[in-house]
């Protein structure tokens, strides 16, 4: 039997779907260039939105590379519906006073659209470079982290979070929000 190409578009269409819907509270990519059906069907699932949106900083102590501590930071679904994530979370260092220190995390990586079902997890990959690795950096010790999740307007304080930060500069790198959890020195952007 021969499928025509509407139908093998169908049946790939529908086999994705599936082995989407199997994954149990799973987040499913889809890239911001493609197909359109992956599109009308992004924007047919709501954005997510801070009441039911959970952030928090992944478990263990971030993988390194020369000069650059990475970590995960992950964005739960808590809400009881499908709800979507796009592109790069604001982050910024806060002092012990509560004030911003320096420029907020500088952003880069291609942007996906995450489809977060309830209880699924995305995450991005924040990096934060060594302040004495940065010329003319005027140094500030960093008390927590000023997270908001992407796209929304509502930021999450990750307390108990001390590094050396810049005054007058970013220390901190972030990557496009992923699809899953994020897994400390596995993950990479």
């Amino acid at each position: 039997m021969k499928l025509s190409t509407v139908s093998a578009g169908r049946i790939a269409t529908i086999a994705l779907a599936c082995s989407a819907a199997a994954l149990p509270a799973a987040a499913v990519a889809m890239p911001a260039t493609g197909h359109a059906r992956h599109h009308q069907a992004a924007r047919a699932v709501p954005r997510c939105t801070s009441g039911s949106t959970t952030t928090w900083l992944g478990l263990g102590n971030g993988g390194g590379t020369l000069g650059t501590i990475f970590y995960p930071i992950e964005f739960s679904n808590t809400g009881k519906l499908t709800c979507t994530l796009f592109g790069y979370p604001g982050v910024s260092a806060v002092s012990g006073s509560g004030h911003q220190i320096g420029q907020p995390a500088i952003a880069s990586g291609k942007k996906k659209v995450i489809v977060l079902r309830p209880g699924g997890t995305a995450h991005v990959v924040l990096g934060i470079v060594e302040a004495g690795n940065i010329a003319g950096c005027k140094m500030r010790p960093g008390a927590f982290l000023k997270v908001f999740a992407p796209g929304l307007k509502v930021a999450t304080t990750i307390p108990n979070f001390t590094f050396t930060a810049c005054a007058n500069k970013s220390v901190l790198r972030v990557d496009a929000v992923h699809a899953g959890t994020g897994i400390p020195g596995a993950t990479s952007s």
